[in-house]
């Protein structure tokens, strides 16, 4: 299947000169979700992975469905004060200011092999956080999977030593 074809580019949102690639179009589409979740599935498969990650929101709605297909658990991170049991946090840098993010502290045991998941792979600074937050529990990063990249941007610069896996690419 075509991925591209399902996706919807909207040039000037959500500022001037951003070409933001929305997946609702291809969520919309079951057979096209389905696909995709299949084809990260079997991308990722013989990575012996205890569990998936993902960050709210997107990251949701990308890990939950191939944790499930993969027959692993899922762990959402989330905005900071989102979570209510003990949680460890790191802060990150976006294009305009700074966030942090948060997983509950006994998400991840020690050793356990996790993959991070996310609809878009853009400037890396969210997912590197991920694996920051997996790193601080003492989880080892089997992976990162992602619907899109937007290779222009060098996100694979901020997760050395990762292995990275993409349906989609965009230059920008």
């Amino acid at each position: 299947m075509n991925f591209k074809d399902c996706i919807r580019v909207i040039e000037g949102f959500p500022q001037p000169g951003i070409s933001f690639k929305d997946i609702t179009t291809l969520l919309k589409q079951g057979d096209a979700y389905r696909a995709a979740i299949d084809e990260l599935r079997e991308k990722v498969k013989d990575l012996n992975i205890d569990l998936v990650a993902g960050p709210e929101a997107r990251g949701f709605v990308i890990g939950g469905p191939l944790a499930y297909a993969l027959g692993v658990g899922f762990v959402p991170i989330r905005k900071s004060g989102k979570l209510p049991a003990e949680a460890v946090e790191v802060g990150y840098s976006l294009e305009y200011g700074q966030d942090r993010l948060a997983m509950h502290a006994d998400a991840i045991r020690p050793g356990q092999r996790v993959l991070v998941a996310d609809d878009l792979l853009a400037t890396g600074g969210t997912i590197s956080a991920c694996v920051e937050l997996v790193r601080k529990l003492g989880g080892e990063v089997a992976g990162a999977a992602f619907l899109i990249e937007l290779t222009a941007l060098k996100g694979r610069d901020k997760l050395p030593g990762i292995d990275i896996f993409t349906l989609v690419e965009y230059e920008i």
